[in-house]
């Protein structure tokens, strides 16, 4: 079992320092040592990917700890928080967030009533967010303005730009499956681009 702990700092600016410290209290008043810290300079705009999440939750195993100093240096939502928590949650990986006062391995009615009140948060918050943008769009559709995508218009594709390549491995009369898989991209797509771009022979 080992433990594991996460830092993250959105700018350069800011320093790694004083999390990783205060993870390192935490072990010494508790007698637990750190096997490897996860540094992280990025913003949690990024991806979990790019913010080293996916990474952090490949390495961790069944029984070991990961620690934060808090617990938004997770995620940029509730909702990612929530997700990430679950993903530990079904690893049996331990979670501890020293600035809430969060510690999974604890089974008591306050930590899953912590977690429970994550997930039910991260709902209002997807629901106040679904709001907003419905009252957006009204507000902007009374004044008058050009909602959403204009008519006829079309969205932008990893296929832009290969549209005479295309029309070209249509010409020889090569499937749309094998040109979907020579170009990396599902039949579903292709299909939409084709229709989208006009580019049925």
């Amino acid at each position: 079992m080992a433990t594991l702990g996460y830092i993250r700092v959105s700018t350069e600016g800011q320093e790694l320092n004083n999390q990783k410290l205060a993870i390192l209290e935490y072990c010494q008043r508790e007698g637990v040592g750190v096997d490897k810290f996860a540094e992280v300079k990025l913003s949690s705009r990024k991806s979990p990917k790019e913010r080293g999440i996916d990474d952090m939750l490949a390495r961790l195993q069944t029984g070991d700890t990961l620690i934060v100093s808090e617990i938004s240096r997770l995620g940029r939502s509730l909702g990612q928080i929530v997700d990430l928590v679950t993903r530990l949650r079904e690893k049996d990986v331990t979670l501890i967030s020293l600035k809430e006062h969060i510690d999974t391995s604890d089974n008591s009615i306050t930590t899953k009533t912590q977690v429970g009140l994550f997930g039910l948060f991260a709902e209002i918050e997807r629901d106040l967010l679904s709001q907003r943008t419905k009252e957006g769009l009204a507000r902007a559709r009374r004044e008058g303005k050009t909602v959403g995508r204009p008519k006829g218009s079309t969205g932008k594709s990893k296929l832009d730009g290969k549209e005479q390549e295309i029309k070209a491995l249509l010409a020889k009369g090569i499937n749309k499956t094998s040109i979907s898989k020579l170009l990396d991209v599902s039949r579903p797509t292709l299909l939409n681009f084709i229709k989208s771009r006009g580019l049925l022979l």
